[in-house]
């Protein structure tokens, strides 16, 4: 679970800015959401359920969720898949030429086996300029490496760490590094790096695999999944899977060039077998009598197919206690239907392993104080030098009663177009009102 994550120098962000997962001491008007979007960690430690990021276009939102994403591909893949001149793909704050010098910073702070660990990075597209992690199985937080540039300091905790040293390339992680030669504590936080996925809600290639491989293998995901889709009352029954052998006559068009179809069968597993998705619907006939019908999941709307992709990671995330990070969860979804999603991770009863949502939207209609308590909302604004700020909702003065939705968009929280800017703008193009210019 994470406590809370800060990066610096990435995109838009120049200076660092902090995302923060731990519950701020504020009433909820509805004791309901206190209660259910907060879960206790230990005597000293709550926190929350979920977060929501709001801004206007650009304010830097997706660049958070990008930083959190690179970091994570940083942590599995750095000791790996690159060559030792390979460079990082980092990409510093741009609009200040003493930032483009500087190195990115990312750091996370996240609980894993009941033990807090505090682990981060800095880096430039060269090499890994500093490196730490700590831990605190007793309360103290202590020190289980450190590095400067080509200097590592390691604890005694860390069994065989000495001899990854030199196995560890200026543009690696050493935790990369030491996980892959199987220590103990580094696969411990790999894992936890590993149970946080982060996903567009734009693309659904990037989790609809996912969601077809737990479908079609394993029947308790299925039958999740279709359960979760008939109580989002989008008109589908059931969801079928439909295999087809490629090699049978008429599967593959007859005109097609035999090198594509070589390809084809080339790239598709399980023995040749294509697999489709077919959802159910109930057709009423002119007796009365109910019938099947089965659709392409592709004939559904494009929010029922996401609806469907993204059940996968939800209900993955849910039921092994993860971390899901979704930015525009709410693309192509209706309303009700996001917030449906959402209230899965913010109740005890659907979320007994106390998994977390993070996510990125412009849906001000989930802007509720029955939703979220305050410390649960996020806005990222640009200042006038182009960089992006975070702050929470619980940051400002606002009255337990106050519409958040309504104050929001009066602009008393900021995080919104400027848009006496625009209209300006457009009245000095003389376009105003319709009118064009000559």
């Amino acid at each position: 679970m994470i406590i809370e994550f800060t990066v610096g120098n990435f995109r838009s962000i120049k200076e660092p800015v902090t995302l923060s997962m731990v519950a701020a001491k504020v009433n909820a008007k509805d004791p309901q959401v206190d209660i259910n979007n907060t879960f206790r960690v230990d005597e000293n430690l709550m926190l929350l359920t979920s977060g929501a990021i709001y801004g206007a276009n650009a304010s830097g939102k997706s660049n958070l969720i990008k930083a959190l994403g690179f970091m994570r591909h940083m942590v599995l893949s750095s000791s790996k898949e690159s060559q030792a001149d390979d460079p990082i793909n980092t990409v510093p704050f741009r609009l200040d030429s003493q930032t483009e010098q500087n190195p990115s910073l990312f750091e996370i702070v996240f609980h894993q086996e009941g033990i807090p660990y505090r682990y981060g990075f800095e880096v430039t597209k060269e090499k890994v300029e500093t490196e730490w992690l700590f831990y605190s199985p007793y309360k103290k937080e202590a020190k289980l490496f450190t590095r400067e540039g080509s200097e590592i300091s390691i604890s005694r905790a860390v069994k065989g760490g000495q001899a990854l040293k030199s196995l560890t390339r200026p543009n690696a992680l050493f935790l990369s590094v030491a996980a892959q030669f199987n220590n103990e504590i580094a696969k411990k936080v790999m894992g936890w790096f590993k149970s946080v996925n982060v996903i567009s809600g734009l693309d659904d290639s990037a989790y609809g695999g996912f969601t077809a491989g737990v479908f079609t293998e394993d029947s308790s995901y299925r039958t999740s999944i279709i359960d979760l889709i008939r109580g989002c009352d989008v008109g589908i029954n059931n969801v079928v899977v439909e295999k087809t052998n490629i090699h049978e006559p008429g599967v593959l068009p007859a005109d097609m060039p035999q090198e594509l179809k070589d390809y084809l069968i080339k790239q598709i597993k399980d023995e040749g077998e294509l697999v489709n998705f077919r959802s159910s619907h109930n057709k009423i006939c002119e007796d009365g009598i109910v019938e099947e019908i089965l659709f392409d999941i592709g004939e559904e709307s494009e929010g029922t197919q996401k609806l469907f992709f993204l059940s996968g990671p939800i209900i993955d995330t849910l039921r092994e206690g993860k971390v899901l990070v979704i930015d525009e969860i709410e693309a192509r979804l209706h309303t009700l239907l996001t917030r449906k999603l959402i209230g899965l991770f913010n109740s005890e009863k659907t979320n007994p392993k106390h998994a977390q949502i993070i996510f990125a939207t412009h849906d001000t209609n989930l802007l509720s104080n029955k939703l979220f308590r305050r410390d649960q909302l996020w806005f990222m604004e640009k200042d006038e030098g182009g960089a992006s700020h975070l702050y929470s909702l619980a940051e400002l003065k606002v009255r337990n009663d106050a519409s958040f939705e309504s104050d929001y968009m009066q602009g008393k929280y900021g995080a919104i177009p400027i848009l006496g800017e625009m209209r300006r703008a457009l009245i000095e193009l003389g376009q105003e009102d319709g009118h064009e210019t000559e």
